[in-house]
């Protein structure tokens, strides 16, 4: 296993700390009611949840053109805003894992590419604005992931060269953006990827299949191998 020698850990949002899929599901639905549409499920929607709301409103309206779906991206925002994290919740062991980082001296924060207003108001239902350390949002700066300026950006304003850091995601955007960065990196496999994704394709330094592995090969900011 890779030994990874770090001072901070920033994560993607949804589909790594967050199981957000069934409130971007609700808001999907809402917006299929509003045009005479019939429901999806939840199997159809969660796996292009972490390609973001244009991705989503594509799955939910495929036989409409880029130009028409534009105009549902805000409502579906609205809604989505509207009752945010309420079916929501953290994946299974992320607090444990957020509270064994904490007790271990390291510090962590959120890079995503949802709107930075929509993320902290998750990161507020989850209890987390105290704890978290730096958020950047999709509008944060003038580019996203994979670009790799949120993960810079992140890293300066935690005072750590990107080297020192780590980002775990779910997406391969989120790989590609930590690799341009030249911040190591880890795919969380518990989150959310159509079937024909391989995410062994994607050049991750690490692989994880729970949120705890990632306690495992971190040293420095441990002072340890593990904990």
């Amino acid at each position: 296993m890779t030994t990874l020698r770090i001072d901070c850990i920033l994560f993607d949002l949804d589909g790594t700390l967050v199981d957000s899929a069934p409130d971007l599901l609700a808001a999907v639905n809402r917006v299929l009611v509003d045009t005479g549409r019939e429901q999806l499920p939840l199997a159809t929607l969660r796996p292009v949840v972490s390609k973001g709301s244009r991705a989503m409103l594509a799955t939910a309206f495929p036989d409409l053109d880029d130009e028409a779906r534009e105009q549902l991206v805000q409502p579906f925002l609205d809604y989505y805003g509207a009752a945010i994290a309420e079916h929501g919740r953290a994946f299974d062991d992320i607090e444990l894992l957020l509270s064994r980082l904490e007790r271990a001296g390291l510090r962590w924060g959120i890079v995503t590419n949802k709107p930075e207003k929509l993320a902290r108001a998750v990161v507020q239902a989850m209890g987390w604005s105290e704890r978290c350390a730096v958020l950047i949002g999709g509008d944060t700066l003038a580019a996203k992931k994979p670009d790799p300026a949120q993960l810079l950006h992140a890293s300066e304003l935690l005072g750590f060269t990107p080297d020192r850091c780590v980002y775990v995601g779910d997406d391969e955007r989120d790989i590609q953006a930590a690799r341009a960065a030249g911040m190591p990196s880890v795919v969380a496999l518990w989150g959310y990827r159509e079937a024909h994704e391989d995410p062994a394709s994607w050049g991750a330094d690490r692989s994880i299949g729970f949120p705890l592995e990632l306690c495992f090969g971190l040293v420095d900011g441990f002072g340890r191998d593990k904990y």
